[in-house]
């Protein structure tokens, strides 16, 4: 049997392969934490049948990531996006749109039957972002993770996975930063003052999360 694969605050995790494959990497963990069998290819290459047939082997775990980060691309970016079903085309320069990473969480990266909605999160001042946080921390729950974009004043520029924290007595919260492939505290103040420092971004602008709705 594969075994299962975990992530808490402090662990290393895979490197976002390009400089505009966070999202991608993002979604490709979460379904790695789902789905011990693609966890088991990436790492070890041993494919079971029917496991990523689409994606190649280059023969190392970082090789097999980067190509499941481009399989997860093709799905979310392209005019049929997860389960075959039309989508809004998106240039894959410009990163994960939300509207493909929501149905790629909804298809299998997340527990079955788990419905996912977008919320806006740039114009919310401090308190606001506080409720958001707090949002997060009743919706986000294994199985069932978050995508949370940041970024600048003007833009979204990064993509992390917002993961519940393992750890008894600190932040509820955790994020996988594919960035450095690791896993850090989403700390509740850096995010209401717009500090989060993930990827070099500290603006939360969205993020596509569990809907309870």
């Amino acid at each position: 049997m594969a075994a299962a694969f975990h992530l808490a605050a402090g662990d290393s995790a895979p490197v976002q392969q390009t400089s505009t494959t966070c999202g991608s990497a993002s979604l490709a963990v979460a379904r790695m934490l789902r789905d011990p069998a693609l966890a088991r290819w990436v790492r070890d290459g041993i494919r079971p049948l029917g496991v990523v047939a689409d994606a190649r082997d280059p023969g190392t775990p970082t090789g097999r990531f980067a190509a499941y980060e481009q399989v997860v691309a093709g799905r979310t970016n392209a005019a049929l996006g997860p389960g075959a079903r039309p989508q809004l085309p998106w240039p894959r320069a410009l990163g994960t749109p939300p509207w493909g990473a929501r149905r790629e969480l909804e298809h299998g990266a997340a527990d079955p039957g788990t419905p996912y909605g977008v919320g806006w999160l740039r114009t919310r001042g401090p308190a606001g972002l506080a409720q958001a946080h707090a949002a997060l921390r009743t919706r986000v729950r294994p199985g069932a993770p978050a995508l949370l974009y940041v970024g600048n004043a003007w833009a979204p520029r990064h993509v992390v996975l917002v993961l519940p924290s393992a750890g008894g007595g600190g932040p509820e919260l955790a994020v996988y930063e594919p960035s450095i492939g690791r896993v850090v505290d989403l700390d509740e103040a850096a995010f209401a003052s717009r500090t989060l420092r993930l990827g070099g971004w500290d603006v939360p602008w969205l993020t596509v999360q569990p809907d309870p709705h």
